[in-house]
């Protein structure tokens, strides 16, 4: 091929032409790619101690900080590749496809994942409470990205879809602080009502795991009349942590002293009655008891 009739001047130009068309745009997209990934960065940290604030699960606030990065890095992309003259809408519409594909796919994963920040964002529980979630009562050790770990009263480790546990009733056992419990003690009807509730209320009283002030006072009152017994109700309040092994406190400490005062405890009975029948010497039948 001979290159000796090729214009070189004019490529030249066409080359510097180019350059001076497309340089401005290069060298803005890259200012704005610098500036957009600084800016991501500053924002992750500025994330991340606002996560601290609030007492966030690390691996929750880490993935959240990886999420929120990654998303502003794609349409920082986008942007800069829009810039550069490239046309975005081809890639939108297949990013946006593949998202669909993918979410489709992993529908149940997306609903804990959705069930997860709505945990973070109305906090209806956080690390340490007790909550009763799904069946399950237990302590809360975990809040992953899909899943919320507790352990059980009897140190079982429970795994609870997020999605689930959002979308169905919580009951939080610790929000509060403070704690009711309704303790009964069934006493018999021939018994005084009155001494047996003053023992109960100075039982209350001597305990220190028992809120005394104002609005917490213990107080004892007739609950029920059953079949063989007058049910008390000792009602008192307690920090979330004395709940559990409270009526303890109460049971043996009662009965000694419902002993010593001549109360007695009374425990289900039935009478029985038996008939018969005997035939007399004229031939009639007599029923005896």
């Amino acid at each position: 091929m001979d290159f000796s009739n090729l214009d070189v001047q004019k490529y030249i130009d066409l080359g510097v032409e180019m350059v001076a068309s497309y340089a401005p745009k290069l060298l803005l997209a890259l200012v704005v790619l610098f500036v957009g990934l600084k800016a991501i960065k500053l924002l992750n940290k500025i994330l991340d101690k606002i996560f601290a604030k609030q007492h966030l699960d690390p691996s929750v606030a880490g993935f959240l900080e990886s999420l929120i990065a990654i998303t502003l890095k794609i349409v920082l992309f986008i942007a800069v590749a829009g810039m550069l003259g490239v046309q975005t809408s081809s890639f939108v519409a297949l990013v946006g496809a593949a998202g669909l594909a993918v979410g489709l796919a992993l529908q149940g994963s997306l609903a804990n994942f959705a069930g997860g920040v709505l945990i973070l964002l109305f906090k209806p529980y956080k690390v340490g409470d007790h909550i009763l979630a799904q069946g399950y009562d237990g302590v809360v050790k975990q809040i992953q990205i899909f899943n919320t770990v507790l352990h059980t009263p009897d140190h079982k480790k429970i795994i609870i879809p997020n999605g689930a546990i959002s979308n169905d009733a919580i009951e939080n056992y610790t929000s509060l602080g403070t704690r009711r419990h309704d303790i009964i003690f069934g006493i018999g009807y021939e018994d005084d009502i009155k001494k047996a509730k003053d023992i109960l209320l100075n039982l209350a009283k001597d305990n220190k795991k028992i809120l005394k002030e104002k609005g917490h006072e213990p107080e004892v009152f007739v609950g029920n009349l059953g079949e063989s017994s007058v049910d008390l109700n000792l009602r008192v309040w307690c920090q979330d942590k004395h709940y559990v092994g409270l009526p303890a406190d109460f049971f043996e400490l009662a009965k000694a002293e419902f002993d010593a005062n001549g109360i007695s405890i009374p425990y289900p009975q039935q009478d029985i009655h038996h008939y018969y029948e005997t035939k007399d010497p004229t031939g009639k039948y007599e029923v005896e008891v």
